[in-house]
């Protein structure tokens, strides 16, 4: 059975808010007349009205017991009815009927019958695709809702879903077994044999992640995709099979060891081999070509550190020289003597004569003589003079000749696909790839290739896709026509790294590096949701009118700050470098200061594992954590268990250290929950259960809205022989970056593990996108790392607004809206570069359907933003994100300098993930080094240390509200300004350290979550 916390099954939370119940359950008027009318007592008024706002407010009728106190108070108050007065029905008849009044009233028809087959339709057809149950049931229920049907009980949608999702699977599993040769099925079979010496199975390492980009381990993973490659066509046994069930049924066989799948039945066994080979195949393409392009960039690293070395030796070849030249100068103006000048000024005619020029070169030969002699002077000029430039490329061969039989074998193991009509580095690889055997220094730009019997001609044309400098040094002019062999294969495999960088080249079979084009949708995929799309983005739909909206928006802002400057006493733009004065923060006043202290004196002192157990209860969030088939977990005290494994992970803890420290704890208990029932996913949805409760907090809206959040990254050191972990000049250390999302409201809403040497912005979208909490933020802050041009693109184009923190703003370009306009106080501002609008309308076509595809799930906002921070001259994505993004950054650069309330906001958001930064740290006090090199392991570390962190704050802004209402009651002033200065982020009441000890005992009471300030002053509601 599926967790029904997992689902949108509409329900009652543990906790209702003051603030929920008044929004939900306050009856109308209308409402109340005409349940008056349908009643005769009291008692069935009540029960009337209680019914009706229970239907409105979940789609069914829950029986009465169930409905909590909270609200059925409320609505007793509401109605004026006395507290003695019970809701109830003294017989079934009379609930049946209240049940038809409401249904009537509603225009619902109540018909099992009917609500069973749209409900079984809406999960046959997801079954198709989706895997989860969960998944499945909240289909049926936005099917129900649509169709507004009365929804059935859970467990009926739980046992459908389970016999249609059955069915659906067997279906795909004896498909699949059906498929596959015997030779292969045996082949299969024998991965899972256990070696008796190692005990390791060849199965569980093929789940071996890869290691560090190192030229050894580079080699080792291609010979581990070459095995992958070996055990069979999965894509064709596969075929037919949704990717989302493939995804599935990889990740059950990622988590599941060798004793368990053989439990399994034949087909299905198989079919989760296959399906987790297949996802090894895709992943292992992706990891060799980032390897390929580390070393390469490593290649070219040590070309530069190279060049940088002979400049250095050659330094004092250099000063010689120059002194022999000098020398030669001195003996030329002896011969020619003394200049002298005329009585007019004219120069004297030049000493001329045989005999002059003959002893003038006697001298000059003595002083070359003198040097070391013409040979020894023209050898070192010549070892002087190659070096004296910036081009490296020359020495980069010394280097990949270690390499060669790696990329050789990378490119014979891959198939490349030219995403643009372009071939010309594609061509090349297959050029190098036929002469690879030649051994002369020098070849001609045409080969011969054979294919399938068959010679073709294959022809390397340098000039359409090197550089000037590789085309200096692949030829030379004493050999027309020919190449040189060794530099060309350096060139061609670097031109190759940049082109998959960029995108410009594809992987079949890749995902990271999968054709860009071929994953948007098509636009007649697209057309049908333009309208809704560009709605909830805010923007016209057509391209003309999308043109006229931001240049009259571009035109205004500069418009208005030109205005606004003589007023504007932070801007000075007189002459030189335009400079922004910084402005003072203001203090705290004293009476927030004696508020703050007074909470911190009353809030309770509790331990970690205490903090984590009440968010447990109260939120539910143990409960989105289980097995990787969807179903609940079998295994015993599953909250405890799952509480006591977010302290382990959340804290860095390791299983075996936490082990010894709890009674009836064992660290395979803990390390079986942590690997194979949690994932990333699964983290994060506990973590939205908790910003959830969070946000229904009244203390929560004392601290923000909810609609801006800031986005920062903040290192964390890992172990260094896997592929994420790199060092990074910016942070220090070697490891990753824990990218989050932190509201202004102080809770983190996402996190996420990347490498260090990557562009932060690249995830923010990313971040903003996968949040799936009802905090839905639509402005973000983030500092220079967190824009790029087509980032603001990009953002803008989702209905996000992006409002970064930009350093050295002066010496970024300003965008005239047309290159003709100009301004009376901000022209210096801007230069001479004016917006390309025809390139933003000729393309709108394209960037909706990336937009959408986007939306939709079936694009990456990573993969995307990764290859258009590659500045490819051939992406026209590129080209009009970056355009459509220089109009959106210009005016925010504007807003920046004009407006001092934004900047201020700016400071205050991003110094509170800073904050929060510091209080995750401060909770991950198993140390500050992620020992491990599965970066899947180091990605639930950062999850479980932002739901530890989550947990905390949540907990804590409970115990601020008991604080803040204790304090109004004694008689003391709450400001609600002051309150809002205190922040949740508060260490001096966790214990971390001590005795663990778990106790499951749950809540004595329910906890407050209104603030009772001053009653009806801060949040003016119905009676609570």
């Amino acid at each position: 059975m599926a967790s029904i916390d997992r689902t949108a099954y509409p329900r009652f939370k543990r906790v209702v808010s003051a603030r929920e119940i008044a929004e939900s359950f306050t009856a109308s008027e209308d409402e109340t007349v005409w349940a008056r009318s349908k009643t005769t007592s009291e008692g069935h008024l009540l029960a009337l009205v209680v019914l009706l706002k229970c239907y409105q407010r979940l789609g069914y009728f829950p029986k009465l017991a169930d409905v909590p106190d909270a609200v059925v108070t409320y609505v007793r108050g509401t109605l004026g009815v006395a507290e003695s007065v019970v809701a109830g029905h003294e017989s079934e008849r009379t609930l049946w009927r209240h049940r038809e009044f409401v249904r009537t009233r509603m225009g619902v028809v109540y018909e099992p019958a009917r609500v069973r087959a749209v409900a079984e339709k809406a999960i046959r057809a997801a079954a198709l695709t989706k895997d989860n149950p969960a998944d499945l049931i909240n289909v049926a229920l936005e099917e129900l809702v649509r169709q507004s049907c009365e929804l059935p009980g859970y467990t009926t949608l739980d046992a459908m879903t389970t016999s249609i999702r059955t069915k659906v699977n067997s279906g795909f599993f004896s498909t699949v077994a059906g498929r596959i040769p015997v030779t292969d099925r045996a082949r299969l079979a024998r991965l899972l044999l256990v070696d008796p010496v190692v005990r390791r199975s060849e199965f569980d390492r093929l789940k071996t992640p890869a290691k560090a980009a190192s030229l050894g381990k580079f080699r080792q993973r291609l010979d581990h995709l070459a095995a992958l490659d070996a055990l069979g066509a999965t894509q064709v046994w596969l075929e037919g099979v949704p990717p989302g069930k493939v995804g599935h049924f990889a990740g059950e066989a990622r988590v599941t060891d060798v004793a368990d799948l053989r439990k399994y039945g034949e087909d299905k066994r198989l079919t989760l081999l296959v399906s987790l080979i297949h996802v090894l195949r895709t992943e292992a393409r992706d990891e060799v070509c980032d390897m390929f392009c580390k070393r390469i960039s490593a290649i070219h690293k040590r070309g530069r550190d190279r060049l940088d070395e002979l400049r250095e030796q050659h330094r004092a070849e250099s000063e010689r020289l120059l002194g022999v030249f000098g020398d030669v100068l001195g003996a030329a103006r002896e011969v020619l003597g003394p200049a002298e000048v005329s009585d007019d000024g004219d120069d004297p005619p030049a000493s001329s004569g045989a005999g002059v020029f003959e002893r003038a070169g006697q001298w000059m030969l003595q002083v070359l003589e003198a040097g070391g002699g013409v040979e020894h002077l023209s050898a070192a000029h010549e070892a002087v003079a190659a070096h004296h430039g910036n081009n490296y490329l020359p020495l980069l061969e010394r280097f990949y000749r270690s390499h060669r039989k790696a990329l050789f074998t990378l490119v014979d193991s891959i198939e490349l696909e030219p995403v643009t009509a372009e071939r010309a580095v594609v061509d090349a690889v297959e050029f190098v790839r036929a002469v690879r055997d030649r051994r002369g220094d020098w070849i001609g730009e045409t080969a011969v290739l054979e294919r399938g019997g068959v010679e073709t001609v294959v022809r390397v044309d340098v000039d359409a896709f090197a550089s000037e400098l590789w085309r200096k040094v692949l030829r030379d002019k004493r050999r027309p026509g020919m190449l040189s062999r060794r530099h060309l294969e350096v060139c061609v495999f670097s031109c190759l790294a940049a082109e998959l960088r960029s995108g410009d080249i594809a992987v079949a079979g890749s995902e990271s590096y999968a054709n860009l084009h071929a994953q948007l949708m098509s636009w007649d995929e697209c057309a049908p949701l333009v309208e809704g799309f560009c709605a909830q983005a805010g923007i016209p739909a057509e391209a003309s009118d999308l043109v006229a909206f931001y240049k009259r928006r571009l035109t205004g802002t500069a418009a208005r700050v030109d205005a606004g400057y003589p007023s504007n006493t932070d801007l000075v733009l007189d002459g030189g470098t335009p400079v922004l004065k910084r402005r003072a923060g203001a203090d705290r006043r004293p009476e927030a200061l004696k508020l703050e202290a007074a909470i911190h004196e009353r809030l309770p002192h509790r331990s970690l594992l205490d903090v984590l157990t009440r968010a447990a209860y109260l939120t539910g969030w143990w409960r989105h954590l289980g097995p990787a088939s969807g179903s609940d977990p079998k295994i015993r005290d599953a909250m405890g268990r799952y509480v006591i494994t977010a302290f382990t992970y959340g804290g860095n803890l390791t299983a075996a250290e936490v082990a010894r420290h709890m009674k009836h704890t064992s660290a395979h208990e803990i390390y079986t929950a942590g690997n194979k029932h949690a994932d990333a996913g699964k983290i994060h949805k506990a973590s939205a259960a908790v910003i959830n409760a969070f946000a229904a907090l009244d203390v929560a809206g004392v601290w923000g809205d909810g609609q801006v959040v800031a986005a920062d990254g903040s290192q964390i050191d890992t172990w260094e022989n896997n592929l994420l972990a790199e060092s990074h000049i910016r942070y220090g250390g070697f490891g990753g970056i824990a990218q989050r999302l932190i509201s202004d409201t102080y809770i983190a809403l996402f996190s996420h593990f990347i490498p260090c040497g990557v562009w932060e912005a690249v995830y923010i979208i990313d971040g903003l996108l996968a949040n799936t909490s009802d905090v839905q933020p639509d402005v973000v802050h983030a500092d220079t790392q967190g824009q790029s041009l087509p980032v603001f693109g990009l953002a803008t184009l989702l209905g996000f607004e992006l409002l970064p923190r930009i350093r050295h703003w002066h010496d970024l370009i300003f965008y005239r809206p047309d290159p003709g306009v100009r301004y009376s106080h901000i022209d210096a501002l801007f230069g001479d570069h004016a917006i390309d609008w025809g390139l933003i309308e000729k393309h709108w076509t394209d960037l909706l359907r990336t937009g959408i595809s986007i939306r939709e799930g079936r694009l990456s906002s990573v993969t995307l933003l990764r290859r258009l921070g590659n500045h490819s001259r051939k992406n026209r994505l590129y080209k009009a994100f970056r355009e459509l993004g220089r109009v959106i950054r210009t005016i925010t650069l504007l807003r920046f300098l004009s407006e001092p309330e934004l900047r201020q906001q700016i400071t205050a958001i991003t110094n509170r993930v800073e904050a929060f930064h510091g209080f995750a740290a401060w909770l991950m006090f198993g140390g500050k080094l992620i020992g491990h090199n599965d970066p899947d392991h180091q990605e639930r570390v950062v999850k479980f240390n932002e739901l530890v962190a989550n947990c905390a704050i949540y907990s804590t802004a409970l115990d601020i509200t008991d604080a803040a209402n204790t304090l109004a009651a004694e008689g003391h002033p709450v400001d609600p300004d002051d309150l809002a200065t205190i922040t949740p982020y508060i260490t001096r009441t966790i214990r971390r350290f001590g005795d663990w000890v778990l106790n499951l005992t749950p809540p004595d009471a329910e906890p407050v979550t209104r603030l009772d300030l001053e009653p009806r002053a801060l949040f003016p509601t119905g009676a609570a």
